[in-house]
Formats: structure tokens, sequence, C-alpha cells
């Protein structure tokens, strides 16, 4: 059997989530050393790391004068896409850019009667790398990923958007990602991937600009150097295998549950499909559609493995017992496919992102709904969230004394400075004052 169900309230039920509890992991050791050494060689020799990574990884011919992508390039790429494509990519980006304006901040101030003046300046950053992965060498360009991390930068108002991509063999971009970029206004692209692409971005080269917020899904070198530049840059986050969590009751449909966990599994090896149901007998009838959908897909051993290593089918007591055991795992991706999901709503408190009913797959939120579809994973939701507009936004706290005002408050500002035995800074108030 593909996947064994098992009873949540047994001693092999409550193993089981153990490890959803504990399946936390701060990066890929293996890698570790490896990254640190490409992320020093792009930081000491720029371009000529980056272009000579890149012609042993990904294009052989590729030279310091072609990282970037000509205008040439983005002009042929609009002859090398159809309508329908244009036609889907317009209405992804509408809904994107729908959802996301939602999200801007505004600059507040506080007045107070004695003319002190507090408040918060809200302000995008200067410049933002977005890094989209290859796919397959280009054969599977990830158009999503440009969306989803490109949008919400325009929107914050972020001057310089800098996008990174590996090349193919030929030297070239899929012309789908070209254009994709182009129509969220995004024209300034570079040829590098993997770890020297982020390293290009966090350190800068004579050719690739640094930037102050580095953003985009990757492999686990990708994911080593994001976390190795963090600190010097910001960085959305650290994202392991993409999961789903399914709660479903008796209404479920055995079919549509098996077609979201095989989404799920496609993706990886590593993915984790989940399904906690409150009826036993849907648990057999999803292993039975498993088995039968998976001859169907383009990816079916990466999905077969998938699911055989990591997948899970929990049979719960009740929904109570469902949702908390959803909100104690804090999933990337969580499905209420019950009779009555809004009525579960409020009860849930840690998710990456939320699907209401039988007739929202995951899918949907992956390219066209609109929200965000770069989410914490890993049990992170509990304190992280989607990325967003505020990823490209900092704030700064504004602070305004009147003479009467300071006055009002030097006493108090006096006592708790000496308390911490910072002088000085009493003394910077009582001269004011002419204490």
């Amino acid at each position: 059997m593909l996947i064994s169900p098992v009873v949540l309230s047994s001693p092999e039920g409550e193993s089981l989530l153990h490890g959803l509890l504990n399946r936390f992991q701060a990066g890929d050791n293996s890698c570790r050393g490896v990254v640190r050494d490409i992320l020093q060689a792009v930081r000491e020799m720029k371009d000529e790391a980056v272009v000579a990574y890149g012609r042993k990884y990904d294009a052989p011919e590729l030279s310091a004068g072609q990282l970037q992508v000509s205008a040439k390039e983005l002009q042929e790429a609009y002859q090398q896409v159809d309508d329908q494509f244009l036609e889907s990519l317009g209405r992804a980006i509408e809904r994107i850019q729908a959802f996301h304006e939602r999200e801007m901040e505004d600059s507040w101030l506080q007045t107070r009667e004695d003319g002190t003046i507090v408040g918060r300046l809200v302000r995008p950053v200067d410049s933002a790398g977005l890094y989209v992965p290859g796919g397959k060498g280009g054969t599977t360009p990830l158009v999503s990923s440009v969306l989803m991390n490109g949008i919400p930068a325009g929107i914050a108002g972020v001057n310089q958007r800098v996008m990174v991509t590996p090349p193919g063999k030929d030297g070239k971009v899929s012309p789908h990602l070209l254009v994709a970029a182009q129509e969220i206004g995004i024209t300034e692209i570079y040829k590098a991937g993997s770890a020297w692409a982020i390293g290009a971005l966090a350190f800068g080269t004579e050719t690739i600009p640094r930037v102050d917020v580095i953003v985009g899904p990757g492999n686990q070198y990708v994911a080593e150097a994001k976390r190795q530049v963090s600190g010097m840059v910001r960085i959305d986050m650290i994202a392991g295998p993409s999961e789903v969590l399914i709660v479903a009751d008796a209404t479920a449909s055995a079919v549509s549950v098996a077609a979201d966990m095989l989404a799920q599994a496609e993706h990886d090896p590593l993915a984790l499909a989940i399904l906690v149901t409150t009826h036993a007998p849907l648990a057999g009838a999803v292993v039975a559609e498993l088995e039968r959908q998976l001859p169907l897909l383009s990816r079916q051993e990466i999905a077969r493995k998938a699911l055989a290593d990591r997948g899970i089918i929990l049979i719960a007591e009740d929904l109570e017992t469902a949702i908390e055991l959803a909100n104690n795992v804090a999933i990337e991706h969580l499905e209420l496919m019950i009779a009555d999901p809004w009525s579960q709503l409020p009860h849930i408190r840690h998710a990456g992102a939320i699907f209401l009913g039988a007739n929202t797959p995951e899918a949907a939120g992956d390219y066209i709904a609109g929200p965000n579809h770069v989410l914490p994973t890993m049990g992170t939701a509990r304190f992280a969230s989607a990325l967003g507009v505020e990823t490209f936004l900092k704030k700064s706290s504004i602070i305004s004394y009147s003479a009467q005002g300071l006055a009002a408050d030097s006493e108090h500002i006096i006592r708790l400075a000496e308390l911490e035995g910072l002088t000085a800074h009493a003394a910077s108030v009582a001269v004011r004052l002419g204490k």
C-alpha cells in the first residue's frame, strides 16, 4: 500500500504527529561549505566568478558581456510566446496586483496637545533581487515566481527590481520568463543561477548590482546561500519542501483529495502531503485514488516517492481534534474539505494559506487566485507570513518634541536614564532645560 492510514490516537499516530511537529530543518549541512566557498569567490572575483560558475553548470559559452539580457532578447521574447499565454498571464497579473494593493501600508502621525509629534514613516527599500529558478533547463519556466515576487515589490515602490535566473545551455532565458517580467515592469534581468546568483545580488559585481532584499525560491544551494547572506540583506524566508495538509470529513471527494495530495507530491521527492480525516472510509478510498491517478502524471515517479516516503493519512476522532492538529502542525497549505469550512476559519491560528471548500484546489492559489504563493514551511507559519508588499518596506520612527513637551517628559526621561546608569542620556535632556 502506497500510504497506510493510521488512527491519530494510536501509538503510531502519535509518533507520526511528533515527527510533524519537529520537522523543521535549519538547512542542508552537506552543501554549507560549498556555498560558503562560492559566495567568497563571488565576493572577491565578482563577474569573473559568476561567469565561471555559469559556464561550468549552465551555459558553456557564457561571457561577462552576455550576463545581462539585452534589449534585443527582451523584444524577441514577445515573438516566441502565443496569445493564449499572454491572456493567462494578463489574468494572473490582474488578480495578484489587485490582491497585493490592499497590503500597502501608510505612514502615520500622532500629535499631542503639548506639540509633540510621533509617528511612523513607511518607505520602500531602494532595490530588490528576484531569484527565479531555471525549471528543468528552461523547459518548465516558473512564470508564477516572477509574478509573485515582482508584483509586490513594484507595489511597494521599489525603484530597482533586478531579476536573476540561470540560462539554458544555449545561453538564453525562456521567453515566457522574459515576457512575464516585462509585463510587470522588470527589464533588468541577468543570466545567473544557484548560489553565485545570490552572492552577486548580495555583494554586487561589475555587472550585477547589489540589492537590499533578495526573494525567490530555489534548490538547497539557493536556500543555503540566502541563509548565509541573511543579515547583510533581507531575505524572504528559508523555505523547506512544499507541503499540504487536507482536513476532510465524510462530504469530501476521494478523487479531489487524492488529486490535491498528488499536486503537492509532484513538486519534489521531499514534498509533504497529509490527509487528516474524520471519516475512516475516506482514508481507504483516497489510497485507492492515489494509485489510480499516479500513472496519469508526467512526474509520477517523483510523486510516488514523495508519497511513499513522506505521505501521511491520519484518522481523527472528530473535527475539533483535526483542526487542533492542523494548528499545531502549522502547515504551508491548509485545505478544509469539510461541509462548512467557513465555520472553522475562526479556529485556524497557524497556516501559510487556507483553502476553503471542495472547489478550491491549492493550485488555484499557486497561479491566479491573487494571494502570494511564497509561504512559510516547516511549521514556521506559527510566526511567519506569506511574502507580500511589506517584505519590501521598512519603517522609520518619527519623533518631534516641542519645548513644552520635553519639559513635561524630562523628569521621567532623566529618572529612567539614571536608573540605567546612562548619565549622558540624562544630561542631554537636562542641558536643554537649563538644569
